[in-house]
C-alpha cells in the first residue's frame, strides 16, 4: 500500500512539472512566447456550465444554464450570438428568420461578464501580435477547433478564446481532474490561460513527439499522423539529429522527471522549438507507437543505462532511438484526428444534414415550380 501510495504521489509530481505554467520559465528561450492569465473561479465555473457561486432564487436548480458567450466590456459583439444552436432545417422556414426581439435583450442580460479578465486578454493578444493560441495548465482546446470560423485555434478576441475553451471536452476534463480540483474548500488549486504567439506558417508535419523513459530519449513520433507528407521523408536522417542534441542540451539537464514525452517544432532553418511537455502515459497519445512497444523500449534503456554506469562508460553518447513518420498514404491515423461531434460529419440517411439537404431540394423544387406558373400565367 505504502509503494502504490508513493507511486501516486511520484505520479502527481510529474503531472505538475507539466503544467506549461511550471516549464515556461525554464525553458523560455527555446519556446514559443507565451503570456498567463490567472482564471478566477467564477469564468472555470462558466467554462464547466456551471451556475454562479449565488444562483438567483428563480432558477431550476437542476437545470444548467444556458450556453452564452461573456458579455463584451466593450459592448460590441465580436460573435454572432444569437445564431448559435439553430437547426438547420429551420433556416428553411419563413417563419422562423431571426428578428431583433426582446428575447436578445433578455439574452444579453443573463450572459455573463469577466470584464477584467477581458480586458486583460484582449491587451495579451494585441500585444503577440493580433492571434494567440490558446491553453489551460495542461491540455489545449485542439477538440473543439472544428467550432472556430477557420477550424484553428486562432484567437482574435476574449470572445473566441472563451467560445473554443467552454466547447472542448479536454479543457473539461482538465477542471474536473479531482486531484486538482479548482473548487476546492481547503486549497483550491490554480488554472491559468497561457496564451501563445499564433504563427500561421507552422507547417504541422514538421511537429514530433518525442518519448523520455528513465531519462533515456527512446522513440520520436511524427505528431500530424492523419496526413501523408511526402517532402518529409528525405528530411527524416537531418530531423532525428537535431531533436537529438537539442534533448542531450535543453530539456534532459533542466527537465527533473524520469518519464515524460516533449513535442518540438523543427523550423525549416533547423532550430527546435519545444512546443509541450505531457505526462508518461495518462492521457497522451502514444500516436505512431504503442504503449507496450515504448515501455519495453524504456526498460531495456534503463538496464542498458545501469550497465554503462557500472562499466563507467561515457553516458551522453548518442543511443539508437525510434524514428517514426507516416511513410506512405497507407500508414495514415485517420482515427488520431481530433474530434469532430458525429452529426457534424454525419450525411447518411436520417441525419440531421440528410434531412436539412432533403427540404433544401423540396424547397428549390417548389420555387422552381411556383416560377413555371408564373411564366405561363404572364
Amino acid at each position: 500500500m505504502q509503494e502504490g501510495g508513493e507511486g501516486n504521489e511520484k505520479e502527481k509530481v510529474e503531472l505538475l512539472r507539466c503544467q506549461i505554467n511550471e516549464w515556461y520559465p525554464k525553458f523560455k528561450g527555446h519556446t514559443i512566447h507565451t503570456l498567463f492569465h490567472p482564471l478566477p473561479q467564477p469564468f472555470l465555473r462558466y467554462l464547466l456550465g456551471l451556475k454562479p457561486t449565488s444562483p438567483s432564487s428563480d432558477d431550476d436548480d437542476n437545470a444548467p444554464p444556458p450556453f452564452l458567450l461573456p458579455r463584451p466590456a466593450s459592448g460590441r459583439d465580436p460573435l454572432p450570438r444569437s445564431a448559435a444552436g439553430i437547426d438547420p432545417t429551420s433556416l428553411l422556414d419563413c417563419s422562423s428568420q431571426l428578428s431583433p426581439s426582446d428575447d436578445d435583450d433578455d439574452e444579453a442580460d443573463r450572459a455573463p461578464s469577466f470584464p477584467e479578465l477581458e480586458v486583460a486578454v484582449e491587451r495579451s493578444i494585441t500585444t503577440l501580435g493580433g492571434a494567440a493560441f490558446p491553453k489551460l495548465n495542461w491540455s489545449a482546446p485542439k477538440d473543439a477547433a472544428w467550432i472556430s470560423t477557420d477550424g484553428t485555434l486562432r484567437c482574435c478576441s476574449f470572445a473566441d478564446v472563451a467560445l473554443l475553451l467552454h466547447s472542448s471536452d479536454s479543457i473539461a476534463h482538465d477542471l474536473s481532474f479531482l486531484p486538482f480540483s479548482p473548487f476546492s474548500s481547503c486549497s483550491p488549486f490554480a488554472f491559468y490561460l497561457a496564451l501563445r504567439k499564433w504563427y500561421p506558417s507552422l507547417r504541422p508535419e514538421m511537429e514530433f513527439r518525442c518519448f523520455v523513459r528513465h531519462q533515456q530519449l527512446v522513440a520520436i513520433s511524427q505528431r500530424e499522423v492523419t496526413n501523408f507528407y511526402p517532402a518529409i521523408l528525405d528530411r527524416r536522417h537531418h530531423i532525428l539529429p537535431l531533436i537529438q542534441d537539442f534533448f542531450s542540451e535543453v530539456i534532459r539537464p533542466s527537465f527533473e522527471s524520469r518519464n515524460y514525452i516533449f513535442d518540438v517544432y523543427v523550423t525549416s532553418g533547423g532550430r527546435v522549438k519545444l512546443i509541450d511537455f505531457n505526462p508518461w502515459r495518462l492521457f497522451t497519445l502514444p500516436l505512431l507507437f504503442t504503449w507496450e512497444e515504448l515501455e519495453e523500449d524504456g526498460l531495456n534503456s534503463e538496464k542498458q543505462y545501469k550497465e554503462e554506469e557500472e562499466l563507467g562508460k561515457e553516458r551522453e553518447h548518442r543511443r539508437a532511438v525510434e524514428f517514426r513518420i507516416v511513410e506512405s498514404k497507407c500508414g495514415v491515423r485517420p482515427g488520431l484526428k481530433t474530434a469532430v461531434p458525429y452529426d457534424y460529419l454525419d450525411t447518411g440517411e436520417g441525419s440531421g444534414w440528410d434531412q436539412f439537404l432533403k427540404r433544401a431540394d423540396e424547397e428549390l423544387r417548389k420555387q422552381a415550380q411556383n416560377s413555371a406558373q408564373n411564366n405561363d400565367d404572364s
